[in-house]
């Protein structure tokens, strides 16, 4: 179990990281697209379709409860396509260090949510 005030660091670098991601991948939308009605299709879809689903299935409140496994698959999904919007955009070391600090910090969490069961 973390120590509690490592704990609330964690709980809000997570925080910080899923509002990182839904940004990356507006910025992504945007830069994706060829006119202007692709890139406000993309850069509002991609991150509304990505906190749909961690809603429905991550979120410490989620809608629906599923195993730890699936939960683990949609932030696996969502960060890793931050990532990749992040690498697609040219900035390799900042996506695979976003990357990184999300796996860190996604293990941490879990690992100190199991603990404190």
């Amino acid at each position: 179990m973390l120590p509690t005030p490592l704990h609330l660091v964690n709980e809000g670098l997570a925080f910080l990281m899923e509002l990182a991601g839904l940004a990356l991948l507006a910025w992504w939308g945007w830069s994706t697209g060829q006119n202007t009605v692709l890139r406000i299709l993309l850069a509002v879809g991609a991150p509304a379709l990505a906190a749909t689903a961690w809603g429905l299935f991550a979120a410490p409140k989620a809608t629906f409860t599923v195993p730890l496994a699936a939960v683990l698959v949609v932030k696996a999904l969502f960060f890793g396509s931050a990532a990749a919007a992040l690498y697609s955009l040219g900035r390799t070391r900042p996506a695979l260090v976003f990357a990184a600090v999300a796996v860190v910090n996604t293990a941490l969490a879990e690992l100190d949510r199991h603990h404190r069961r």
